[in-house]
């Protein structure tokens, strides 16, 4: 026996503690690290030449990289995808390549705690948002869009992102009339305000005789108590929905006493019009509160960080998945008190992928991450000079991706999909736009591709075509959007001197390649354009509205190219294997646009820890799109919030 414990104590040992051992062994800064950097990069990151406006020579100790950590994590990013050191400076051996990628990384991670979910401060609804939660809630489809003025730009391209969600007085007005036109639709359609007024009939509140919906509708009405009485059963579960939580003792009160003020004032109108019309006053108050249009988390009195509540932690969920309110059977979770128990948690994630409300997660998200969200609305090039791009046409394209992305995301289940893949979604219009055959109908129906061109992302019209300019294809535009939305990997910004292409390229004379040639002959374009316009051009084949062509008038199209890294590719097709086979940075870039969108705000370098299992996760289940979801709302980011309210308070 004592054997037998002794085999398993060494196993174990073996087993966790050597490992573990082994991955907190970290390279020392000074005498290991800092002379790579010194050989490859001090040269144009110093102190009389901030290239970049990055200066790394400044860095002497582990403390002092820690310190920014951000800047370092951008670092090791760069030299990761072969952007950094550019192609004029010669390349690190494989041996540096992994003492600046590993060893930085290794210094930052040792830094940081699993523990520090990062700060997440309050943030209205989005105009998405908002239109969503009153159709969930009052059953109004209302369009904020076009109702409100347009919200600013920023926020990793998500329209979700705290900072950018500002109240201005325009916007306060706007809301009371938005409140008031969509309780108005509410309470003259008899179907919708009966589900908005949940009263069950009661003979101690009422004195009617029937059924109970004629003490809300007809003028045989006659209150036998109290009408506050039954219309605090009416207020407090809508305000709870409206709040998205238990209601205070005060906001009670407080919604209470305005029923009964405004039931005062009309008493020249006769029951039940009385009663309704103070109901419709009451509501409104709730609509135009913080409360409603505000994701509102309660701050600890305590430094550190802390657990989300189980209905902060439901409206977490329903608005990254949703992009609306928790229902009912979420709220009854939270109401039970046992949504922070991991198994109840993936439970009710399953259960709301499976909802038909997450194709609003699919719209919004994927729009916006492709940035084609606008394409609805209008055309990326110009009308004259493409009349064949109808608005039939960009809608087609629009709800192609939304429905490839839902598939992907909910059948196949796979993210690597949106790469490549043998099939796509079509109508018939699309169908014949693209020249396959074998598609009739208006309906998006799954279709089987013998070539491959059109599928994944890069094939499909609606990217294509907002990647392009108004008057032509733009490879600079479309080697960017492959850099920054799929690789993540994003080329710095242009020089200030480095000029523009023509808006309408003279292929006749001189190609767009060759045109290419000539703009990034500059020193300071060369770097990025390398990076850029082989990806750019490898798509050329496509035009400007995203039609297959083979030629510049006669001139055959050369989509061939060297990637940064090495690689060649001929076309579409092969620039499309070569991208799949860039797993791990993918992985990372989806890993980061997806934390940025559920999370509501930009990527933080505490959330390093949450963002490297995030991405091995996918890794490690073949880029399963339920696994990966899951991993991100257990994530500690995901599920708590920090708060130093009492640092500040000794601070003052």
């Amino acid at each position: 026996m004592r054997y037998f414990s002794k085999l398993l104590t060494l196993w174990f040992i073996l087993l966790f503690v050597l490992p573990a051992m082994a991955q907190e062994k970290t390279l020392d800064f000074s005498t290991q690290i800092r002379p790579v950097l010194d050989k490859h990069c001090f040269s144009c990151h110093n102190v009389g030449d901030v290239a970049g406006g990055i200066n790394l020579e400044k860095y002497e100790s582990e403390g002092s990289l820690v310190e920014d950590g951000e800047v370092w994590l951008k670092v090791v990013k760069q030299v990761q995808s072969g952007q950094m050191p550019p192609d004029s400076e010669p390349s690190p051996t494989a041996e540096e390549h992994d003492i600046i990628v590993k060893g930085i990384n290794s210094i930052l991670v040792k830094s940081l705690s699993d523990n520090n979910p990062g700060r997440v401060v309050i943030r209205r609804l989005s105009h998405t948002e908002y239109s969503y939660t009153m159709l969930d809630l009052v059953g109004v489809d209302f369009n904020a869009n076009n109702f409100f003025p347009a919200d600013g730009s920023g926020g990793g391209g998500f329209d979700n992102f705290s900072q950018t969600l500002f109240v201005t007085p325009l916007k306060l007005e706007r809301y009371y009339e938005a409140a008031e036109q969509i309780l108005q639709q509410a309470y003259q359609n008899p179907g919708l305000w009966k589900n908005l007024v949940p009263f069950r009939y009661e003979q101690q509140w009422w004195e009617q005789a029937g059924n109970w919906t004629l003490g809300i509708f007809s003028e045989d009405f006659t209150p036998f108590n109290d009408p506050a009485l039954a219309a605090q059963n009416i207020i407090y579960p809508f305000a709870s929905k409206a709040f998205r939580r238990f209601l205070k003792n005060g906001e009670k009160q407080s919604l209470l006493r305005l029923f009964k003020k405004v039931y005062t004032s009309l008493n020249d109108k006769p029951n039940p019009e009385r009663f309704n019309l103070s109901l419709l006053e009451t509501f409104k108050a709730v609509l135009i509160s913080t409360n409603f249009l505000y994701r509102l988390e309660e701050e600890s009195a305590y430094e550190g960080s802390y657990q989300l509540s189980d209905f902060e932690l439901a409206t977490r969920l329903s608005y990254f998945l949703w992009s609306s309110m928790p229902d009912e059977e979420l709220f009854a979770t939270a109401y039970r008190g046992d949504l922070q128990d991991p198994r109840v948690l993936n439970r009710q994630v399953i259960r709301m992928l499976n909802d038909p409300k997450a194709r609003r997660f699919v719209k919004s998200f994927a729009t916006q991450w492709m940035g084609i969200a606008k394409l609805n609305e209008e055309s990326p090039v110009d009308p004259e000079r493409f009349p064949e791009f109808t608005t039939s046409l960009r809608q087609a394209m629009f709800q192609q991706s939304v429905e490839f992305f839902n598939y992907a995301l909910l059948e196949r289940k796979n993210f690597l999909d949106l790469l490549d893949s043998d099939y796509t979604f079509l109508n018939e219009e699309l169908a014949n736009y693209y020249g396959i055959d074998g598609v009739t109908g208006s309906n998006f129906r799954k279709v089987e591709l013998a070539d491959r061109t059109r599928g994944g992302v890069l094939g499909m019209g609606s990217v294509l075509a907002a990647t392009s300019l108004p008057l032509r294809t733009s490879p600079v535009l479309r080697g960017k959007w492959v850099l920054e939305e799929i690789l993540g990997t994003p080329p710095p910004p242009p020089p200030p001197d480095a000029g523009v292409l023509p808006a309408e390229a003279d292929t006749e004379n001189l190609s767009l390649r060759d045109l290419l040639v000539v703009h990034r002959s500059k020193p300071g374009c060369m770097s990025c354009h390398s990076k850029m316009d082989p990806i750019g051009l490898g798509l050329e084949n496509f035009d400007a509205i995203g039609r297959w062509r083979k030629s510049y008038g006669q001139d055959t199209i050369d989509a061939s190219g060297v990637m940064s890294s090495g690689e060649t590719f001929d076309g579409p097709n092969e620039l499309k294997r070569i991208l799949l086979e860039k797993k791990e940075t993918f992985a990372r870039n989806l890993s980061e646009k997806m934390f940025t969108y559920a999370i509501g705000r930009s990527v933080q370098f505490v959330d390093e820890p949450t963002l490297q299992k995030l991405q091995k996760n996918l890794l490690d289940n073949n880029f399963n799109t339920e696994k990966f979801i899951i991993e991100l709302v257990n994530s500690y980011a995901f599920r708590y919030k920090v708060n130093d309210y009492s640092k500040k308070l000794n601070e003052s």
